[in-house]
């Protein structure tokens, strides 16, 4: 996933749909405003966590005992499951059969963070995590029927569990800077109904929605602030178009991404945006979500940081080097608007065949690259050393 940081954000006056006049978006008025994450234990996704075995194995076959032993450490943490293909949608079976079984056997309640990423002319700006479904081919009503309704339908039997979804990664943030982009400009009218209508379709109790809101290189600049407030207020309306009003949870950033929440070096391209971080992206950002009847409740993506100096400038976005695993996940944040630091990017799965060298394709696991994230993870990833 790609956003063109290049390309004016003044440039969306061409948004394809404007903002409907009739008013702004009210969450219903008996919605829970409490965060979902405290008091629950996070998801470890066993399909993640075993593929960490062949970093595991790495380390010890170069006698490198110490990251081997902190391989184990990351094992035992958080991660999203991405749904992103049909023949992806059994992994939804897999996590709530795992969920139950933890949550049997702890007696402590799970939450589970999934990820509906599977949009018709899906990455229209980068295209290294293109879907399969073309908005040419009868696409959106696909998308709708094969994919979010037995999306909607595996969640809505599971009640004994809560869910964290986060939907459609960079989607609307495309629509916001990048509409100069032809294939972003066809695909805007369907961005917003197929997120919309995965809204509607989830709508239960037990499930939490975060609408991705890119990060603080690219919509956190001043002008693309209300930009961004105002589409995903659109989005809302159009999913509430029924009558109804829809509610979702909140939003969530730096899906993907290599930001720090809070950075302990202020990089020089970040000079004149007060989006320097994710945290002060989220502080920046709240008051405008407000301003459309929005809640301003987040979560941020720190599954990878970068380390100072990694990148001369934001648009770097694929396997940055030199990075580490970001803070474990946790609800303890200084920051009165974000819900939890997550890890919603597995680390080790590819961004593409770019970046650093040897980068397979977008997906694909990279062990070389796991094992750079393990020996430049944050401390607090490790409870031993």
């Amino acid at each position: 996933m790609r956003a063109d940081f290049l390309l004016a954000a003044l440039a969306t006056g061409a948004m394809a749909a404007a903002v409907p006049t009739n008013g702004k978006p009210n969450p219903p008025k008996d919605v829970d405003t409490s965060n979902p994450f405290v008091g629950k234990s996070f998801f470890v996704n066993p399909e993640w966590t075993g593929k960490l075995t062949q970093t595991y194995n790495a380390f010890l076959k170069k006698f490198d005992f110490k990251n081997a032993l902190r391989v184990l450490q990351v094992k035992q943490l958080s991660t999203f499951v991405w749904i992103s293909r049909l023949s992806e949608l059994s992994r939804i079976d897999d996590a709530i059969a795992e969920a139950r079984r933890v949550q049997k056997r702890t007696g402590k309640k799970q939450i589970v963070g999934l990820v509906l990423y599977n949009l018709p002319d899906r990455d229209c700006s980068a295209g290294e995590s293109a879907g399969e479904f073309s908005s040419k081919e009868n696409g959106l009503n696909r998308y709708k029927e094969e994919f979010v309704k037995p999306y909607a339908e595996k969640l809505a039997k599971a009640k004994d569990l809560t869910f964290a979804v986060v939907l459609e990664p960079d989607s609307l943030g495309n629509l916001v800077t990048n509409l100069g982009i032809p294939l972003c400009a066809g695909a805007a009218d369907i961005y917003r109904e197929g997120v919309a209508h995965a809204i509607s379709s989830l709508q239960f109790d037990h499930v939490n929605l975060y609408i991705d809101a890119a990060h603080g290189g690219w919509l956190g600049w001043n002008d693309n602030l209300p930009l961004a407030a105002k589409e995903f207020a659109t989005v809302l309306k159009i999913a509430s178009s029924d009558g109804k009003p829809k509610k979702i949870r909140g939003f969530a950033t730096n899906v993907s991404n290599y930001n720090p929440f809070n950075a302990k070096v202020r990089e020089n391209y970040t000079e004149w945006s007060t989006s320097w971080d994710e945290s002060h992206y989220a502080t920046s950002l709240a008051p405008h979500l407000e301003a459309e009847g929005l809640p301003a409740h987040f979560i941020v993506d720190q599954g990878r940081v970068h380390l100072p100096g990694a990148r001369k400038e934001w648009g770097e976005w694929c396997n940055v080097a030199p990075a580490g695993f970001g803070p474990a996940p946790t609800t303890n944040v200084n920051n009165t608007v974000v819900d939890a630091l997550v890890w919603i990017k597995p680390g080790g799965e590819s961004d593409g065949e770019c970046g650093y060298a040897g980068a397979p394709k977008a997906g694909a696991w990279f062990d070389e690259y796991v094992q750079l994230l393990v020996q430049n993870a944050d401390p607090s990833v490790y409870k031993w050393f």
